[in-house]
């Protein structure tokens, strides 16, 4: 797992894996919104593909 180091002796999470889990969240708060709001299946697919590459990415990260 890609860690940095505290001060204190813990591990947090790489900030590339910070980000990739922001943009996980906002996509799927996203897709619930445009679903409320009666967006087309094409665009709900789009935010769902999107969403799928970015769980890819980040097990990857979390992985290497």
């Amino acid at each position: 797992m890609s860690t940095i180091e505290r001060i204190d002796g813990g591990a947090i999470l790489d900030h590339s894996i910070d980000d990739l889990l922001l943009q996980a969240r906002g996509l799927v708060l996203v897709r619930e919104i445009l679903a409320g709001r009666g967006a087309s299946p094409d665009e709900l697919d789009a935010h769902t593909r999107e969403l799928e590459r970015v769980r890819h990415r980040l097990a990857q990260a979390i992985g290497s």
